[in-house]
């Protein structure tokens, strides 16, 4: 059926001599007042858009959504087109993290693609966290789409660091909080196993830290958490980083843990060009969130100088 509507979208454009725009997909499932869709690789990416001017992509991490961009929206539409994207798999949809394509990999070409569907030419793009890694994944897939790379405590660069038992201890990690993930979902509170799981991955006292607006993104998105490969890191060498081709900002939070930047050292060590690390005051691994004045003016400046 979304095969011949896109048929037919696309025969009643040449008709009437429209100009020829992104197919829209038809999800399975409610799509929010003000969000877009767009299908990408048979997927309906979901994504929120706002202001004009040189586009700006940014990517969130595990656990959450677009919506955690919140902060940024405001900030960087005076000055750019910002999209803020929901990957696949994450909310609106209500994934319970069963079946499906849900890998780094798939999410960075779902990225490129959705960059070319909306014909926005070269963007900055901005990834947190596991985010990053999606966006340095979709910056080796598709080069000729960056303007400018920006990294906020990326992860997938684990297979740069001189021990690899330290990257490989951190995804076993992330691993076994899914099998607990799994397994504790099956009780049916949906948001008893999210407070319990982010207080694994951030601390004790990080559910009532960030309040409800968070908190309710990581009950709708806990399901991604459940998934058998919530952090299939790709591989990655210095030959792929020496390849980039664009400015690369590089940032964490003053209370980051550690592998963040050793991720980042380790990456500047395969392409010394790249700028050191800007340290954002008073802020822990969600910095954007934490320092958003701090954050928005660094990002802001960096892509206006490029």
């Amino acid at each position: 059926m979304k095969t011949i509507y896109a048929r037919l979208s696309i025969a009643v454009a040449l008709l009437f001599g429209a100009a020829l725009v992104p197919v829209l997909a038809a999800p399975d499932w409610p799509i929010p007042s003000g969000l877009k869709t767009v299908e990408v690789n048979g997927y309906p990416i979901a994504y929120l858009e706002a202001g004009a001017g040189v586009p700006v992509v940014v990517i969130h991490g595990m656990f959450v959504d677009y919506r955690i961009f919140t902060p940024q929206m405001a900030e960087f539409s005076k000055a750019h087109r910002v999209i803020a994207v929901s990957l696949r798999h994450y909310y609106p949809e209500p994934w319970d993290g069963k079946g499906g394509s849900f890998s780094i990999s798939q999410q960075a070409a779902d990225v490129a693609d959705m960059i070319r569907k909306l014909n926005l030419g070269k963007v900055h793009l901005l990834g947190h966290s596991r985010g990053g890694s999606v966006a340095i994944n979709a910056a080796r897939q598709a080069p000729e789409l960056i303007r400018t790379l920006i990294l906020e405590d990326a992860s997938g660069l684990e297979p740069l660091l001189a021990d690899a038992s330290v990257g490989r201890q951190r995804i076993y990690g992330v691993e076994n909080l899914a099998v607990w993930v799994r397994g504790d979902l099956e009780g049916g509170d949906r948001r008893k196993t999210a407070q319990a799981a982010w207080g694994m991955a951030f601390g004790p006292t990080a559910w009532e830290r960030f309040g409800p607006e968070v908190q309710q993104m990581v009950i709708d998105n806990i399901g991604t958490v459940a998934t058998k490969a919530p952090m299939d890191i790709p591989a990655i060498n210095c030959d792929d980083i020496r390849k980039f081709s664009f400015p690369v900002l590089i940032l964490h939070g003053e209370r980051s843990p550690k592998l963040y930047s050793d991720m980042s050292a380790a990456m500047r060590q395969c392409k010394p060009d790249i700028a050191a690390a800007i340290i954002v005051p008073n802020a822990t691994h969600m910095i954007h969130r934490d320092n958003p004045m701090f954050f928005n003016k660094t990002a802001l400046d960096f892509m206006q100088q490029n």
